[in-house]
């Protein structure tokens, strides 16, 4: 359909207005507007094909979450001394089926970390084709440093207050930084006590009672399935690419684990301290034993690899060394322009995002202005989220599929992702824009969704 300057025009007023109001409300919020602000180019683009939209003001209602809660979380640390910190749970979508997110335990999570967060899971949901909305929660709890007494005391309080706002049909809350399999069988456990047996209110269980083989090293996987596919396109594959990881958690470990498996050379990986480099590859068995079982910093892996060269207080992207591939890992805003300009410098080719939102909004204009292949979290990070539906599927039918179909059913899902978003680009004559593609077939499934169930 050829749209009309006029309706352009109208579509980018309304799509603006929407915006600014959102500033005004919210100005202190400055993860929350990066991400919907990241979102405008596409919103303008589906409202102008869409017009009839424009009436159901369905703009103004996505950006705005359907609930918000915020609670305290008072708990007793190893001195007896009673601590308290805040807990959230943002229940943003539920168009497309119960709300779907994970938990995380950090400093630094705010209102506007989470409704960041929370927003972008509506739409990398979406693109999963599974029936689940967006949402997300957390504490600004460090779990880095305390006992398992004091976390699980935690955990416990914590899900004290969350399991009045949560279920297996209407929230399912996962995994995120700082919520691992550890964190999430405490919480269950103290759900179990207050609510009894219910499998499905919480994912990423451990496999005892209820998790999902692969769901540890869904993320990982499934973010190099997804450059695997756009490799494919390019009549190539990862043997003729040199990859840079940043962040050592589940995400990046089973990134440089796969793409390792998949022929790449992987050369870095990173902390909160600093970078390892290692010009004879990562070494993921090493890597593992340092942050899985020893949960020590990177500084321990140069120690058993005297050939690597560890940077303190350095990120990856600021690195002197040549590259192709860069799976940011870490965390949002990792990536600055001057950085994206180092990192071309070097070579760069393709960018896929493993964090959420870790590439500031000037450094992916000007990955675009460089022709790199910029693929954004919200498409390539999605296989998290997919294994937690095909848990929650597992948990109904009381059964436990094995690691070999878990991990045929991300590969699928990953691959159609991938399709979606390069078919959608090229719908909306955005060749080769994977952020335009993703972000436009997500807005059509949910603003579909949304119109046709009414004002609610």
């Amino acid at each position: 359909m050829k749209v009309s300057q006029e309706i352009k025009q109208e579509a980018n007023q309304y799509v603006d207005e929407v915006f600014q109001k959102l500033q005004v409300q919210n100005p202190n919020e400055t993860e929350f507007l990066q991400a919907v602000e990241e979102f405008l180019p596409a919103a303008k683009l589906f409202f102008a094909k869409n017009p009839h939209l424009l009436e159901k003001n369905i703009f103004g209602q996505l950006v705005e979450p359907e609930r918000l809660i915020s609670f305290r979380v008072p708990w007793v640390d190893d001195q007896q001394q009673v601590q308290v910190n805040r807990g959230y749970r943002v229940q943003f979508n539920s168009a497309l089926g119960p709300y779907k997110g994970g938990l995380r335990f950090h400093p630094t999570v705010n209102a506007s970390v989470l409704k960041f967060l929370a927003f972008e899971q509506i739409f990398k949901n979406s693109l999963t084709q599974l029936m689940i909305g967006g949402g997300k929660g957390g504490a600004d709890f460090d779990p880095k440093g305390k006992s398992d007494g004091e976390i699980m005391r935690f955990c416990q309080s914590f899900m004290l207050e969350l399991q009045r706002h949560i279920g297996e049909n209407f929230d399912v809350p996962a995994g995120d930084i700082g919520v691992g399999a550890r964190e999430i069988g405490y919480l269950f456990g103290m759900y179990k006590k207050l609510n009894g047996m219910d499998f499905g209110v919480l994912t990423g269980k451990p496999l005892l009672y209820g998790g999902s083989p692969g769901r540890t090293e869904a993320t990982g996987y499934g973010l190099v399935y997804f450059v695997e596919n756009l490799l494919k396109d390019l009549h190539e594959d990862f043997s003729q690419h040199t990859v840079h990881v940043s962040g050592s958690g589940n995400v990046a470990i089973y990134a440089i684990e796969k793409a390792l498996a998949l022929g790449a050379k992987v050369l870095t990986c990173s902390d909160s301290d600093g970078v390892i480099y290692d010009p004879a590859g990562i070494d993921v068995t090493l890597l593992k034993e340092i942050k899985e079982i020893k949960r020590q910093r990177l500084t321990a892996y140069q120690k058993n690899r005297p050939d690597a060269q560890y940077f303190s207080k350095k990120s990856v992207w600021d690195l002197p060394f040549d590259f192709t591939i860069a799976l940011p890992c870490a965390t949002q805003n990792e990536i600055s322009l001057s950085q994206a300009q180092n990192m071309v410098d070097h070579g760069l080719k393709i960018i896929v995002e493993g964090a959420n939102m870790p590439t500031a909004i000037s450094a992916v204009a000007f990955f675009a202005q460089e022709n790199i292949y910029y693929c954004p979290g919200k498409a390539a990070n999605a296989g998290g989220v997919a294994v937690s539906a095909l848990e929650m599927a597992q948990d109904s039918q009381r059964m436990i599929w094995n690691i070999e179909k878990v991990d045929q059913e991300l590969s699928a899902i990953m691959k159609n992702i991938y399709q979606t978003c390069r078919d959608t680009a090229n719908a909306y004559d955005c060749p080769n824009n994977f952020l335009m593609g993703s972000n436009l077939a997500s807005l059509e499934k949910v603003a579909f969704a949304m119109d046709s169930q009414g004002i609610v």
